[in-house]
């Protein structure tokens, strides 16, 4: 399997998970979770799943302080509506990431661990997604705009040669690269981020 080298010069997250850790599959339930990781979710690395995975980042490090995120415990919730533009996309990483899952989720054992009726759509707020602490309920609201990382101007005519079958192999390879190029400014420029990442603790 090949891919950009930047996807694992990303910072991982470390979070603890009681499930994982009651059912033996990583040791003390500590586990990391990388941007690859969420790519191989979604299927395709573009600025908005990079978004998803630097706001659940800059999101838990704010609930969390110096401790480790507690993966199943945090519920997420939705400016928008689910079908509305990216907003499905943004929060499919984002759950993955911090375990949460709607109410097809784990039941749970005995009244332990579930992960089930924890995202939300359509919710009141001054922002794109709200992470919210199960055990204390405290809350932080984030927000997304990578526009200060601006595209290669060559990217749109190549997208639209390719997108109509126009494009050589050597063109289609081009953009795929300049794609890839700017999703590697928006996460490794980490002196960007507090530009792109707009954090509100409530």
């Amino acid at each position: 399997m090949q891919y950009p080298n930047f996807y694992t010069e990303v910072k991982p997250i470390e979070l603890y998970d009681s499930l994982s850790e009651f059912l033996g599959a990583f040791e003390a339930g500590k586990l990391e979770i990388t941007y690859l990781d969420c790519v191989k979710l979604a299927g395709h690395s573009c600025p908005t799943v990079a978004g998803a995975y630097l706001m659940a980042s800059k999101g838990l490090n704010a609930l969390y302080a110096d401790t480790l995120p507690s993966r199943g415990s945090i519920k997420v919730e939705m400016h928008a509506s689910e079908t509305e533009g990216v907003t499905g996309v943004i929060c499919n990483v984002i759950s993955f990431i911090v375990g949460a899952s709607g109410a097809g989720g784990f039941k749970g054992i005995q009244g332990n661990f579930s992960r089930d009726n924890l995202i939300a759509y359509n919710i009141p707020m001054k922002g794109e997604v709200k992470l919210t602490r199960l055990d204390t309920e405290k809350s932080v609201t984030l927000s997304y705009d990578p526009s200060i990382v601006m595209p290669d101007p060559k990217m749109q005519p190549l997208m639209g040669k390719a997108l109509q079958d126009l494009a050589t192999k050597t063109e289609k390879e081009t953009f795929g690269k300049l794609w890839q190029k700017r999703v590697e400014e928006i996460l490794l420029h980490t002196d960007l981020h507090d530009k792109m990442i707009t954090v509100i603790k409530d």
